[in-house]
């Protein structure tokens, strides 16, 4: 089975310019172009494992890279569709609301993680086990990822996120205008 690449209708995002978006839906198109390849050339060299055993191992390990990044923007697309919306009542409200104290509180947090040095993603998390959010930053695309959790909120940090709308050092610009146009309804609808 191979991967395609999903669409998204994005509309014009105040802040966040339309070829920067562009770009990196090619990018998002990329890494799953790049997780069906790694698929493909294991399963080739499997045929001969003892002797392409470093090559399945590397290509084994790279398989994370890119299978999160493809996953982590299918998140981070999604979000961005329809146009932003307020956060609905519900459970993702008054969970958020009883963890942090109140949404702005939250939100004050998640943007304090996401101006970490570095390329990554900050994450909003939902533990099923302990039925609580957790929040962390995830180095590339993978490093970190919290396991078993499901993913309800997914902000890319890397440069090409931001980079052609504004400087490194303005990156707080870019993490207010996600949060401006972010459509708390499908990010709620996450939690149900």
């Amino acid at each position: 089975m191979k991967y395609e690449a999903l669409t998204f209708t994005i509309g014009d995002l105040p802040g966040i310019s339309s070829k920067t978006i562009e770009n990196h839906l090619g990018l998002y198109e990329g890494y799953v172009k790049h997780v069906n390849l790694i698929r493909e050339k294991v399963a080739a060299f499997s045929s001969d494992m003892e002797n392409n055993a470093f090559a399945i191992a590397e290509m084994q390990r790279r398989l994370g890279f890119e299978f999160c990044g493809m996953r982590n923007h299918e998140y981070y697309f999604a979000q961005l569709e329809g146009g932003p919306k307020a956060l609905p009542e519900g459970p993702l409200r008054e969970k958020i609301e009883s963890q942090f104290g109140s949404f702005d509180e939250w939100v004050e947090s998640f943007k304090f993680i996401a101006k970490t040095r570095g390329i990554g993603w900050v994450m909003l998390y939902h533990d099923p086990q302990t039925n609580q959010l957790a929040q962390t930053w995830v180095d590339e695309q993978h490093l970190g990822q919290l396991a078993d959790l499901d993913i309800i909120l997914a902000l890319d940090m890397w440069e090409h996120s931001y980079m052609m709308d504004y400087p490194s050092g303005e990156k707080g610009l870019y993490v207010e205008a996600f949060f401006a146009n972010v459509n708390w309804e499908v990010v709620a609808s996450r939690l149900t």
